[in-house]
Parts: C-alpha cells; sequence; structure tokens
C-alpha cells in the first residue's frame, strides 16, 4: 500500500514539475509525451490536480497551468528576501526612471506592510522615505490598492473597524471610502494625498499572481509638492505596467523553486 502512494504521489509531483517548467499552458498529450505515462492514467492524475485547485484550465481549451492553490502554497513559503530578490531589479529601475521613491509592499495576515523600498540614485533629488512595516487599511495607497480588488468581505471588515483620521484629508467615512475603492477598481490604481503625513503623497497599483488576486502592491512616494494630482494619475498609470512586470517575476521565481 505504501509503496502504491509513494507511486500516486510522484506521478502528481512529476506532473506539477512538467506544467509549472513549461511556462505555458499544456495539453495532456504534451505532459503525457513528457511522462510517458498511459493517457488515461495521465489524464486521471491532471483532473485529480485540478479538483485541488493545484493546476487550471484557464480557457477550457484543455490546456493547464499552475493553479491557485499551487502558486499560495509558493507565495507561503517565499520569505520577504526572496520576493526582495525578485523585485529589486524592477524597483530600482523604475526609482530611476521616475527620479521618486518606489515601494513593495505585501498583504498577508489581514494587514499590508511595506517590505521593499528603492530610493533615487540622484544625489540632488530631495526624495521621502516611507519607511517599512505595516499601513493603515484605509489611509495608504498601498493598502487600498490591495483592499479594492479583495474580496467584498474584506473591504466590509476594513469599513467597519476602526478609521482613524491621521490628518484632516484621511476618509473615515464608509460612504467616501467606498466611493474611492470603486474609483480605484475603475482606474486601476489608488492614491493617497496626505493622508498619513501632511505634505506627502502616494500613488500604488495592484500586483495580482495568478489567479489569487492583488497580493502585493507597487507604489511611488514623493513630496507633494511634486506629486499633485495630475502627476499622481501619470504615475498611476505607470505602475500599473509595472505591477505586470513584478507579477511575472514574482511568479518565475515562484515556479522555479516549486
Amino acid at each position: 500500500m505504501r509503496v502504491f502512494v509513494n507511486m500516486h504521489l510522484d506521478r502528481l509531483i512529476s506532473l506539477l514539475e512538467i506544467i509549472a517548467v513549461a511556462g505555458r499552458p499544456v495539453s495532456v498529450a504534451e505532459v503525457q509525451r513528457a511522462t510517458d505515462l498511459p493517457k488515461p492514467t495521465c489524464y486521471r492524475l491532471i483532473q485529480s490536480l485540478v479538483e485541488q485547485k493545484l493546476v487550471d484550465e484557464p480557457s477550457g481549451d484543455g490546456r493547464y497551468v499552475i493553479g491557485e492553490r499551487m502558486i499560495r502554497i509558493a507565495l507561503l513559503g517565499k520569505s520577504d528576501v526572496d520576493v526582495r530578490r525578485c523585485a529589486a531589479p524592477l524597483m530600482r529601475a523604475a526609482a530611476t526612471k521616475f527620479n521618486e521613491t518606489v515601494f513593495l509592499a505585501r498583504f498577508r495576515d489581514s494587514n499590508v506592510e511595506i517590505i521593499h523600498i528603492e530610493t533615487p540614485d540622484d544625489p540632488a533629488r530631495a526624495f521621502i522615505h516611507p519607511g517599512l512595516g505595516i499601513r493603515p487599511m484605509h489611509a495608504c495607497s498601498c493598502s487600498k490598492a490591495i483592499a479594492a480588488f479583495a474580496e467584498p468581505a474584506f473591504r466590509d471588515d476594513i469599513l467597519t473597524g476602526s478609521l482613524k483620521a491621521y490628518t484632516e484629508h484621511t476618509k473615515t467615512t464608509e460612504a467616501d471610502l467606498r466611493r474611492e475603492f470603486e474609483t480605484i477598481a475603475t482606474r486601476g490604481f489608488a492614491d493617497c494625498d496626505q493622508e498619513i503625513d501632511v505634505g506627502i503623497a502616494s500613488v500604488a497599483a495592484p500586483v495580482s499572481i495568478g489567479n489569487i488576486g492583488a497580493t502585493f502592491s507597487i507604489g511611488a512616494v514623493g513630496p507633494i509638492r511634486r506629486f499633485g494630482t495630475e502627476y499622481r494619475m501619470e504615475i498611476g498609470e505607470k505602475l500599473i505596467a509595472l505591477s505586470e512586470r513584478i507579477s511575472g517575476a514574482i511568479q518565475l521565481c515562484n515556479v522555479s523553486d516549486v
């Protein structure tokens, strides 16, 4: 019995490895050729993986990719050091290109915290360092960018929780925040106009990993004299493009380590 279980597990792991390494949707026939398993066995094993959400069939065309649950498991095993290693080169290039501080935030344990920061390399540039750690869910661009794309129940928890006023600009009513979350979801990024510290503004875009939603956010922060409304909208659009590249970098690291 133990031999049978070990063989079954070994086959499942082999299939996961083949699908992960492919880096694109693959068919049962492709997997079968790579494993040399009988086609009915291969199909049955893949269906078992689908049922457990370890692989997905995103287009319904018989082609499979690493699934939501597998990506989530891989992310849970990723330390902040691992994530920073994947994202830092792209963030460093963005900080140089924007000539502004760029930060990466991570959602975990119902909190959002900034885990990495890259600053401009221009010695004459005055910049803001936002610091590392947990940010308020209702008053920071990095948190709101994630919350706006989260499950409705999670947003409800935020809206019915403590909405502390850090400055006179902080939104502290459920109606105001619901409207803002709708705006963020429509345009694809969030901004913070002096809501935590007077004179400081930021903007952030969600970083979605596979099918598990916005697990990270990527943002930029600076003094309000530069980060006016028009400038925040301009950087927000650039952050959407950057978020896709960072998502790809993190997923590539995850898949290569699965």
